[in-house]
């Protein structure tokens, strides 16, 4: 079974930086398809971005050009870099791995400041 377990999330002033992490265990995260997922107070769970097994990415239109993701194979880790970020990006972060099934971590907040 595939476990995930997100962190780097906190509080930024709007402009600032964060990398969120995405730790995975029983399962190599390079062989899966898998992605960051947000929600805002009150609203749905949305994609940020995703990632499949041979690298071809898929962004939110609201974070291109500001967010990458990337895999440390290695520490079997994934990465989301999140550059300028704005007050509308303030939400729970998921992360999600898709093995045959879905898993999704606990989250990690993200909170920007204006």
């Amino acid at each position: 079974q595939v476990q995930l377990v997100e962190s780097g999330g906190g509080l930024v002033q709007a402009g600032g930086s964060l990398r969120l992490s995405c730790a995975a265990s029983g399962s190599s995260i390079s062989i899966n398809p898998m992605g960051w997922y947000r929600q805002a107070p009150g609203k749905q769970r949305e994609l940020v971005v995703a990632i499949t097994t041979v690298g071809n990415t898929n962004y939110a239109d609201s974070v291109k050009g500001r967010f990458t993701i990337s895999r440390d194979n290695a520490k079997n880790t994934a990465y989301l870099q999140m550059n300028s970020l704005k007050p509308e990006d303030t939400a729970v972060y998921y992360c999600a791995s898709f093995a045959g099934g879905a898993y999704w971590g606990q989250g990690t907040q993200v909170t920007v400041s204006s």
